[in-house]
């Protein structure tokens, strides 16, 4: 899920428009850069914690030349995931079903689509949903085409010699 998909996801379930998804969306973000820049954490109960951490001054080797490399002390973020999300990603915890949103998306569109007959929306719907169910058995027949194949190793020196 990208930042344009987690912005429609939050917009739907919160029955609001995408602008100001995007503005909650974009606020949160900048919030925890800014706090984490300073130095401080962010924690998210049931979550995780975002944080800076500070990695020490270390010698590293170039892997395309071999040669020694010094790199300086520096800083990077960090997150840890809380417990309660490590319990729903492991499977030992379910999360709770989502409610519906308080206002409807398709509501606010116009007055002509809320004149429209229940029965031309229910025979949309349905329709959506036969496509939707073709599409992901073709999938499924196309990825159990053929199984993958091992290659041979190639045997290549470790060092080039100029």
């Amino acid at each position: 899920m990208n930042k344009a998909q987690l912005v429609e996801a939050l917009a739907a379930r919160l029955g609001d428009d995408k602008k100001s998804a995007a503005a909650s969306v974009d606020a949160l973000v900048d919030t925890v850069i800014r706090t984490v820049s300073k130095g401080e954490k962010v924690s998210i109960t049931g979550f995780g914690v975002f944080e800076k951490r500070a990695r020490a001054a270390r010698t590293a080797r170039n892997p395309a030349t071999g040669d020694t490399v010094k790199l300086k002390k520096t800083s990077v973020p960090a997150f840890r995931a809380g417990q309660g999300f490590k319990e729903v990603v492991a499977g030992t915890k379910k999360l709770a079903k989502v409610a519906a949103p308080a206002r409807s998306a398709t509501a606010s569109v116009s007055k002509n689509t809320a004149k429209r007959t229940t029965a031309k929306t229910t025979a949309r719907k349905s329709a959506a949903k036969k496509t939707t169910a073709r599409a992901s058995a073709a999938r499924k027949t196309a990825a159990k085409r053929a199984p993958a194949r091992k290659a041979t190793a190639r045997r290549t020196s470790s060092r080039r010699s100029r």
